[in-house]
């Protein structure tokens, strides 16, 4: 299964590399062959990223699931001054080009906040990436009327943010919401009353991975 952000992508890249084998097949070198290899990495590499399995997703109400799949970065204490609006813990997910890059919603509950950012395309392991670089915020209410904010966030090599949700929506978590193309980042904020079970250095798995648990 293949994500629909990618379709675009995937069917330029075909044709792309098949005419390139077609111009290839004409000459008569070694190189012929060469081509024919790196044509075949690159159509392999793209359907590779842009793949989307289907995941059982873990039940919990109170579970604040990872958003993305990845290594988790840095967990740090911060200010959160647009929608938690206080003391937060940060969690801070680096996907790297060989990471599933199709995202998922950390919690349930109503989408209240929603903001798009300009900005530069620093590393995506750079600190100040969060607040720098192009992104996508999100703000979710859950249920027992705590605060979720997450953010999507562009890297050097991932140049698109693509998301398929609008403030107002009732959201279910685990659910596909978007896609961060070519390595990038995400963050994930919640109070600071909320339980935090990872640490630096893990894995995260989207839809799967426990990383805060909601004390309601």
């Amino acid at each position: 299964m293949f994500a629909r952000e990618g379709y675009t992508t995937i069917v330029v890249t075909l044709l792309f590399a098949f005419l390139v084998s077609l111009g290839a097949s004409f000459l008569d070198h070694w190189s012929t062959y060469l081509i024919y290899a790196l044509m075949g990495v690159l159509v392999m590499f793209i359907l590779y990223f842009f793949r989307d399995p289907d995941r059982d997703i873990t039940q919990g109400e109170n579970f604040v699931l990872s958003p993305a799949d990845g290594k988790i970065l840095l967990v740090r204490e911060v200010e959160e001054e647009n929608y938690i609006q206080g003391k937060a813990t940060q969690i801070s997910i680096f996907l790297s080009p060989l990471d599933v890059h199709v995202n998922r919603l950390p919690v349930g509950g109503e989408l209240e906040y929603l903001e798009y950012h300009p900005g530069a395309y620093l590393m995506a392991w750079d600190h100040r990436a969060s607040e720098l670089n192009e992104r996508a915020d999100f703000g979710i209410r859950h249920r027992s009327d705590t605060r979720i904010f997450f953010r999507q966030i562009t890297g050097f090599l991932a140049r698109r943010i693509v998301y398929h949700i609008e403030k107002g929506d009732q959201l279910r978590a685990g659910e596909r919401f978007g896609m961060m193309k070519f390595g990038s980042r995400m963050d994930i904020l919640v109070p600071a009353d909320v339980e935090i079970n990872v640490s630096e250095g893990e894995k995260a798995v989207a839809g799967k991975t426990i990383l805060a648990t909601i004390n309601s």
